[in-house]
């Protein structure tokens, strides 16, 4: 288990509007970070979720069902609302590069 967060921690994370944050864009956090200085770019490659989608010939709800993501999550990929980060981003360029042979390894999970 980890660590327990300090008494500043804990009422910062308190008074968070997590659903405010939640609700924020890709755009609404990209002018953010360009109005912070100190804040790191985001130096990751975009993707293309609906290429990759289309090249496997698949609607949203098939390609979520068959990649185990939610098809919200696929629609506001595809319509630029999030952008994929994370294990998500590993996954797509699996996805992008063996289609069946990672469905097949998700069936047999």
């Amino acid at each position: 288990m980890g660590k327990k967060p300090s008494k500043a921690a804990a009422e910062a994370l308190a008074a968070t509007d997590w659903n405010r944050i939640d609700a924020m864009s890709d755009a609404d956090i990209a002018r953010q970070i360009a109005a912070n200085p100190d804040a790191a770019p985001d130096m990751a490659h975009e993707i293309d979720v609906r290429a990759i989608r289309r090249a496997v010939g698949m609607t949203q709800a098939e390609f979520a069902a068959a990649y185990q993501f939610s098809i919200r999550t696929v629609q506001q990929w595809e319509r630029g609302a999030k952008r994929p980060s994370g294990p998500a981003r590993t996954l797509l360029r699996a996805i992008k590069a063996d289609p069946e042979g990672l469905r097949r390894a998700l069936a047999a999970a």
